[in-house]
């Protein structure tokens, strides 16, 4: 059984800030706001979320910005954008690996309650979806310095959507539209998108890592990565996957491509306008 609590045990793994937007409220000096945002801070900092030890330095950058549209006694609407990066070898850059916009997203909370996830049972559908994206952004971390190295926490995201389908509130289930928390773990878990996993590898350990060094077999590497992913829309056209991970490095892409040797990227550039149409702005500023 995992069972963490709210200021149980010293954190390891994140170094998160969390952002409350009240404004749509028109109430956004409300204490509870306030306190809400402490919590969050603590909560998501100061629980030990692996077994794993995590050096100051280690310590995953991330932003949970939670925008409340609006709340009545303790029930609360919004949207919960989430974004994540690591540090890129030999450079004081950091490469995001995650932008998630979950927008399905409704809790109950009573200022100062016990934040406390159990992933055997739903208590909380604001601590189960901190958990859920806790835990992806721990896997996609794990995946760009080592080979499937975040498929155990993967997994956990999987355990936290099983337990939290049995509740009523929205992301959970394989019926809740495309993108949903359901939709994203159940494609980064399936073997349909292994691709995805080892692209996350190359293109970071084997790209970024080397950019600094070696940055013409960094961009043949990023190239590569970018093959994988196109085999995989060829299977799952428009992704939910995809489109995040292209949410996160559309313009780490286009600023890698727009300086240093010169590389051919005429095919490079094609896939990049097949998965995502939708950056087709950042692609058109890739000029070497």
């Amino acid at each position: 059984m995992v069972l963490v609590g709210f200021g149980a045990v010293q954190a390891q793994e994140l170094n998160a800030t969390v952002t409350i937007d009240a404004e749509q409220t028109g109430q956004p000096n409300f204490q509870v706001f306030r306190t809400l945002q402490q919590q969050l801070t603590e909560f998501l900092n100061n629980t030990s979320w692996t077994n794993n030890e995590y050096k100051n330095q280690e310590r995953i950058d991330c932003n949970f910005t939670l925008i409340i549209s609006g709340f009545e006694s303790t029930a609360f609407e919004g949207q919960l954008q989430v974004q994540a990066s690591r540090p890129v070898y030999g450079s004081v850059y950091d490469s995001p690996i995650y932008n998630y916009n979950d927008r399905q997203f409704s809790f109950d909370y009573n200022e100062f309650q016990p934040l406390v996830f159990n992933i055997n049972t739903f208590d909380s559908n604001l601590v189960s979806v901190l958990a859920y994206h806790v835990y992806t952004i721990i896997g996609l971390d794990a995946d760009t310095f080592e080979l499937n190295g975040g498929a155990e926490y993967f997994d956990i995201a999987k355990q936290i959507v099983n337990t939290a389908a049995s509740s009523n509130f929205v992301g959970w289930k394989a019926t809740d539209g495309t993108q949903s928390r359901f939709r994203y773990n159940d494609a980064i878990i399936s073997n349909v998108y292994q691709e995805f996993h080892d692209a996350m590898y190359n293109y970071h350990r084997l790209g970024m890592d080397v950019l600094e060094s070696n940055p013409r077999e960094a961009k043949l590497k990023i190239i590569e990565s970018i093959s994988n992913l196109k085999n995989v829309n060829d299977r799952r056209p428009n992704s939910f996957l995809l489109r995040t991970f292209f949410d996160a490095k559309s313009d780490e892409i286009e600023g890698v491509f727009s300086g240093g040797p010169s590389v051919n990227i005429n095919t490079f550039m094609e896939h990049l306008n097949r998965i995502a149409p939708t950056r087709r702005s950042n692609w058109s500023k890739i000029k070497i």
